[in-house]
């Protein structure tokens, strides 16, 4: 099962982490620089600990160049991203 999340990215935001979701949108920090893909690996990896997945089981699948994002996750239905990020599935 795969599961389609868009995701507000703040590169360089001080620290990784989940501010929480905001009209339907996760929003995440993560201190790496949006340089050589550097903040899009910091937030696969958040997301994959967060979620409990290995860290292949988290892509992004629009949206790499720009600061929203669709990312996929495999592993994890919706009613699991529904109880960890009220307001997101």
């Amino acid at each position: 099962m795969t599961v389609r999340l868009r995701v507000r990215l703040t590169p360089r935001g001080g620290a990784d982490r989940v501010d929480g979701v905001i009209e339907g949108v996760l929003r995440v920090r993560v201190a790496a620089a949006p340089v050589d893909g550097a903040a899009n690996e910091a937030l696969c990896r958040l997301l994959a600990r967060d979620l409990g997945v290995p860290r292949g089981a988290v892509r992004i699948a629009y949206g790499a160049a720009g600061r929203t994002k669709v990312v996929e996750v495999d592993g994890v239905d919706a009613a699991e991203i529904g109880r960890r990020w009220p307001g997101l599935a």
